[in-house]
């Protein structure tokens, strides 16, 4: 009798599971899972690009980030962020609004084009010796010093953490307004920051610092 009861039972808690939702809605998921668990595989924001960094991240766990904020009981003293960020901060002698106006529309790399001597060499409006692109960057995900990708807290509860990234427009072009004779060349040169990041294969991590390289200037190098 227990052992038929114990079908009956069984058969009737495999039909309820089976049974349609009233009104055709589905059970909610909570299930915040990454759509990937290795840390060297780059994220579909980082997809056919060579950068290391995402400044617009589709897959963003803001949800996952906002609990682990809510629980780190010393959140504010990892946090630590100017938001504001401009050339009249950070660069001397350069105004916000003087780079902002930087077009290097005009270069095309000179001693790699047609002829070192090209026009495009020497003139051209204001500007840095060597082309770059420059951004007051809020990178939602990134690759650290180890090869893993991590997220970093950014736009999440109004905290943000901004960076100056300055990259080479014409990387190993020969530098502005310089003779082809100096052989002169534009050098891409890095930084290591500290950010406030989130391990999205393993969350029960919390929040914590890690270290990133991140683009910092375009300088003119002459060789010896």
């Amino acid at each position: 009798m227990v052992l038929a009861l114990s079908v009956v039972l069984a058969c009737a808690g495999v039909a309820l599971a089976s049974r349609p939702t009233p009104y055709g809605h589905q059970p909610p998921t909570y299930d915040h899972q990454p759509s990937y668990c290795d840390p060297k595989t780059p994220p579909t924001c980082a997809a056919g690009s060579p950068l290391t960094y995402c400044l617009e991240d589709p897959e963003y766990p803001e949800y996952e980030i906002k609990g682990a904020i809510s629980a780190d009981h010393i959140f504010a003293k990892k946090y630590a962020d100017v938001a504001d960020q401009s050339a009249d901060d950070l660069v001397d002698y350069v105004t916000k609004q003087q780079e902002e106006a930087f077009d290097y529309y005009f270069y095309t790399g000179a001693s790699t084009g047609k002829s070192p001597y090209d026009a495009t060499h020497w003139g051209g409006p204001e500007g840095y010796i060597c082309p770059s692109d420059v951004a007051y960057a809020r990178p939602k995900r990134a690759q650290n010093v180890e090869g893993k990708w991590r997220v970093i807290v950014n736009d999440v509860h109004y905290y943000t953490q901004t960076a100056r990234l300055e990259t080479c427009l014409f990387p190993e072009a020969a530098c502005r307004a310089l003779a082809p004779c100096f052989k002169s060349h534009c050098t891409q040169k890095y930084v290591y920051h500290r950010l406030l990041s989130f391990d999205p294969c393993d969350p029960y991590k919390g929040l914590f610092i890690d270290i990133y390289k991140m683009p910092s200037a375009c300088s003119c190098h002459i060789p010896a």
